[in-house]
């Protein structure tokens, strides 16, 4: 049996479990089951790995993306090494654990490929980056490597990141692409999105929001009453998903 499975807290829904547990039906790969392992805190990560012999593959997710990294031998020095956190794991069959980052991939294919059916040259634009957590480090890295400058936005402000209060006209005019890389608006809390004033948004901006649950969150339908382009998770979610399993079966 090779077992995958998904580690955070809390594990309330999963796409990860529903996307692989089909995949192995639809595409009869044998032998292969994926499972969620809440873990509230991470002392318990080595128990799990030790019971869990035929465990070959994790994802990782909120709040574990960067409080993984000591328990892992190794990063990937393309992803997790040079992003700082963590969503996938490789256990290797000497015991290894390799920690990647595919958040970094999903989001920087899924931008191109929105960006191009847009017509837009990612460099052409500039972007604001709502929120710093581990979903953050790998859109920066991806940013920075379409040449996309950015400025992140928190809830204090800070020498390296904007607060929302400071967000003015003439910052969205100079900042048109917007990122949401927060948890801001995800079910059931579907009433909340992030404080930026809505009403100053135009035609010439796009809001991507990395959250895929609703499909349409009130950050994104806020962009679509003042014409604003907008694109979800769910597409990024599915192309991580992928490079996981490239990864897992290298």
């Amino acid at each position: 049996m090779h077992r995958y499975g998904l580690i955070g807290y809390p594990l309330t829904h999963s796409f990860s479990q529903k996307y692989f547990t089909e995949k192995f039906e639809k595409e009869g790969i044998p032998d292969s089951r994926y499972d969620l392992f809440e873990l509230p805190d991470l002392t318990a990560f080595p128990q799990l790995i030790a019971s869990t012999p035929d465990l070959v593959g994790l994802n990782v997710t909120i709040p574990h993306k960067q409080a993984i990294i000591p328990f892992l031998d190794e990063l990937d020095p393309a992803s997790a090494g040079r992003i700082g956190a963590v969503n996938t794991i490789r256990i290797l069959r000497d015991g290894r654990k390799i920690g990647y980052n595919t958040d970094y991939y999903g989001f920087r294919l899924s931008l191109e490929q929105w960006l191009q059916s847009l017509d837009l040259l990612p460099a052409s634009l500039q972007a604001l980056v709502l929120g710093n957590g581990g979903a953050a480090k790998a859109v920066i890295a991806a940013l920075g490597d379409l040449q996309i400058r950015y400025r992140l936005v928190s809830r204090q402000q800070t020498a390296e990141a904007l607060s929302y209060e400071s967000i003015s006209p003439e910052v969205l005019d100079e900042y048109r692409l917007i990122i949401n890389t927060s948890p801001v608006g995800t079910y059931p809390k579907v009433e909340a999105s992030p404080a930026i004033p809505y009403g100053m948004l135009t035609r010439g901006h796009l809001l991507y929001d990395l959250v895929y649950n609703p499909a349409e969150t009130r950050f994104l339908q806020q962009g679509c009453e003042h014409g604003a382009a907008t694109h979800n998770g769910l597409p990024m979610l599915y192309l991580q998903a992928e490079k996981a399993w490239e990864i897992w079966n290298l």
